[in-house]
């Protein structure tokens, strides 16, 4: 009797080791499996911020004179090839309005203007802290509708009675060139509007509410078969220049710094050239 007592006391302690080491196994393995879990949580966190910051997309905005519209379209294609995960987002008006959008805290990263003195402004304004660089210049010429019904062969002829004349307003570089070029030339004109952009003004030319219009050698080269072009010598004496900056408070100074580069450097100058501006 003792001796299967003492069996089965033997076999009840080891049936509880062998419960207690089940136990502990189970607890054991739930541990590591949380671990792993969580180690594999970890690892697949880690890799999709990696991910999500490997492929972000920034955009940049650049303010730009609207005579600047199809090189920079074309130059900001180009810059997105090169940076495929920055976007260029433009703003094309006169300078005069983008300045003036500039001073009153309009985000932007980048300014290009049709003359210094718009630029200037903006530095005023405390936008631009950096050393502008000038890119490009411009001058004007006189645009008919095609044939030239007016029969327009000079400067001198934009001040005929009944001509139906359309040239940018004298805050504009556009239209401040018109009115030193038509000043220091004596030619006085009377034109039925004044637009805020030189693109306006062609606009004005191409549709046929216009006889003749003063618009940037680029502008009617753009038109194309849209517009005759007459050339006059006095244009020379009214040389638009355009400076090119960062804005200082750009979310993208990297970026913007790029853009400057590309627009003043030779991939820059060869698409200038192309669209019939002049490189300083």
């Amino acid at each position: 009797m003792g001796e299967r007592e003492g069996d089965h006391g033997d076999r009840g302690d080891g049936r509880a080791t062998g419960r207690r080491g089940r136990r502990l196994a189970r607890r054991s393995g739930a541990a590591l499996a949380a671990t792993a879990l969580l180690g594999a949580g970890l690892l697949s966190g880690c890799g999709s911020s990696d991910s999500s910051s490997s492929t972000e997309t920034k955009t940049i905005t650049v303010f730009a004179a609207a005579s600047l519209k199809q090189v920079f379209t074309q130059l900001g294609a180009q810059y997105e090839s090169a940076h495929p995960n920055t976007k260029v987002a433009f703003s094309f008006a006169g300078s005069s309005d983008l300045v003036s959008q500039l001073n009153q805290g309009a985000p932007a990263d980048v300014f290009a203007s049709a003359d210094q003195a718009n630029m200037d402004k903006a530095v005023k304004g405390g936008r631009i802290t950096a050393k502008p660089t000038t890119f490009a210049t411009n001058t004007l010429t006189i645009v008919t509708p095609p044939g030239n019904p007016g029969h327009i062969t000079s400067l001198a002829d934009l001040s005929h009675s009944g001509l139906k004349l359309v040239v940018c307003a004298p805050q504009v570089p556009c239209g401040s060139a018109a009115k030193k070029v038509t000043t220091d030339s004596h030619v006085a004109i009377a034109p039925v509007s004044e637009e805020n952009s030189v693109t306006d003004v062609l606009a004005k030319v191409t549709s046929g509410e216009a006889d003749a219009g003063l618009v940037y050698v680029t502008d009617a080269a753009s038109a194309g078969a849209k517009v005759t072009t007459v050339d006059f010598p006095e244009s020379s004496d009214a040389i638009n220049v355009y400076p090119i900056a960062p804005v200082a408070d750009s979310k993208n100074s990297a970026a913007a710094a790029d853009f400057v580069t590309l627009v003043s450097g030779p991939d820059g100058r060869k698409a200038l050239s192309a669209a019939g501006f002049k490189l300083p």
